[in-house]
């Protein structure tokens, strides 16, 4: 057989499901989104016949992934939602030539926020992880250490990752440090290319975590380390500005690993949700100004619709920019908005997606909004990159906003370019290291046989979420 995965070509490049990354409760699809899903099914049955193509070899092209786009546009604008879209021409759908020249690769692509479970349980990994039985995990058995690299480095265009975490108590890491840090050598050992990187989780207001600070960097050597300001074994958060915080931000100084991912929006609840919002973000980013702060999800918050920036909202994107603004900081600062989950839920509103790029450009700076897609949650990240890269505001909302017209060259540094400056990352070099490394010449060998089964991973309802928290 050709196709290991879904060889008759049912499931749609671009992945427009109920899919969370078990931090949320999935949010069911909007009219809009169905109609987007059968129009573009119906479009690449028809497409793929006219190109005399099967359709399992019509959507894993670059057509078939316009075709999706496209009818994602018709879907939103028959809605009314044309604040913003998938900038393509029509022919893209059955010219591959020109659908490759839109959402091909140009980019260096750094995602900061990449997730994947233990390896221990993908060694009897079902043969496609079309059924996942949430009650014994099984569908972990599809996030292994091989699946992780096939799903971002082969079927993705991405360059680079950091491996995150998520929070927990110590003794019941889903993903341990050294759980990570194998997966990262996986990665090392084809030629020490280190196109991944890994955090050190830290929750300051659980005894161990700060100790254990100097073992993440000195054994481990992260790159970054990971808080939850609004988790805490007691079920309450805390602020970086409070005394627990202080310490955290000073004892990250002390190691010289001056990156804190701070994860932000999401609420897990009512007790702690003030603290998922960025209020200390901008007082605490002021007080350290050689300590960069990367704001996980941007402070978005789930099924809440973007705007234009509205200063008294006081939660979600808005906060985060009230923050840094009433800090004095405006853009250029140490604060980067990051993008994992929040532009997988703005792309199923494209008024949303509108708003939401257009006022974190706008007042964080061009250089201040970093890559991210908490794959592998939702599967391989290359339906969000393909998005992003023909993502356009109109020129109405963008003249009335004051938004950036989303060129080329602001999207390079999005995905990968802004990303460098707080990891100390040579942008030549590390392109010279991955062009004549094993993962590159993996991928030239896969690309006449790609595979890819877009798939996603994550909770698609609320059952399968409430089993996930147990």
């Amino acid at each position: 057989m050709k196709y290991r995965f879904d060889p008759e070509g049912e499931r749609l490049p671009v992945k427009l499901d109920t899919t969370s990354n078990a931090e949320y409760e999935p949010i069911p699809l909007e009219a809009r989104n169905e109609h987007a899903n059968v129009l573009a099914q119906e479009a690449v049955s028809r497409s793929a016949k006219r190109l005399g193509m099967g359709r399992r070899e019509f959507v894993i092209s670059a057509a078939g992934a316009a075709t999706t786009l496209l009818a994602i546009n018709r879907a939103n604008a028959e809605a009314g939602r044309k604040a913003g879209g998938f900038e393509l021409p029509d022919d893209a759908g059955e010219d591959q030539l020109l659908a490759e020249s839109r959402i091909g690769k140009k980019e260096f692509i750094f995602d900061v926020q990449g997730h994947y479970v233990p390896p221990s349980v993908a060694a009897s990994r079902k043969a496609e992880c079309a059924q996942f039985d949430y009650v014994s995990r099984d569908y972990m058995r599809c996030l292994g250490a091989d699946d992780f690299v096939k799903d971002v480095f082969l079927d993705a265009d991405t360059d680079m990752m950091v491996l995150s975490f998520v929070p927990s108590r110590r003794d019941a890491e889903p993903l341990t440090i050294e759980e990570a840090d194998a997966t990262r050598r996986i990665v090392d050992e084809l030629e020490g290319t280190q196109r991944l990187l890994i955090h050190g989780r830290v929750n300051p207001n659980q005894e161990g975590d700060l100790d254990g600070m100097d073992e993440l960097a000195g054994t481990y050597g992260v790159s970054a380390w990971k808080t939850y300001t609004q988790w805490g074994p007691d079920g309450k958060g805390f602020w970086l500005t409070d005394d627990v915080g202080l310490e955290f931000i000073e004892k990250a100084r002390s190691l010289g690993v001056k990156n804190i991912c701070i994860h932000k929006g999401i609420p897990f609840g009512r007790r702690s949700y003030e603290h998922s919002l960025c209020t200390d973000v901008g007082p605490a980013a002021k007080q350290f100004p050689d300590v960069n702060f990367l704001i996980y999800h941007s402070g978005w918050i789930p099924n809440q619709p973007e705007g234009p920036y509205d200063p008294d909202r006081g939660e979600g994107l808005d906060e985060l920019i009230r923050s840094v603004e009433a800090a004095g900081l405006g853009k250029g600062s140490n604060v980067y908005a990051e993008l994992g989950s929040t532009w997988r839920g703005l792309m199923r509103d494209v008024d949303s997606a509108a708003h939401g790029i257009g006022k974190l450009v706008k007042h964080l700076g061009e250089e201040n909004v970093l890559w991210g897609t908490d794959s592998i949650w939702y599967g391989s990240p290359q339906d969000q990159i393909q998005a992003f890269r023909s993502f356009q505001i109109v020129q109405d909302v963008r003249e009335e906003f004051g938004y950036p017209e989303i060129t080329d060259s602001l999207r390079a540094k999005i995905f990968g370019l802004n990303a460098m400056k707080p990891y100390g990352i040579d942008i030549e070099e590390a392109k010279l290291r991955a062009g004549a490394d094993e993962v590159e010449r993996r991928r030239e060998e896969y690309r006449d046989r790609r595979d890819p089964h877009h798939l996603t991973f994550g909770p698609k309802n609320r059952r399968e979420f409430l089993l996930f928290q147990v």
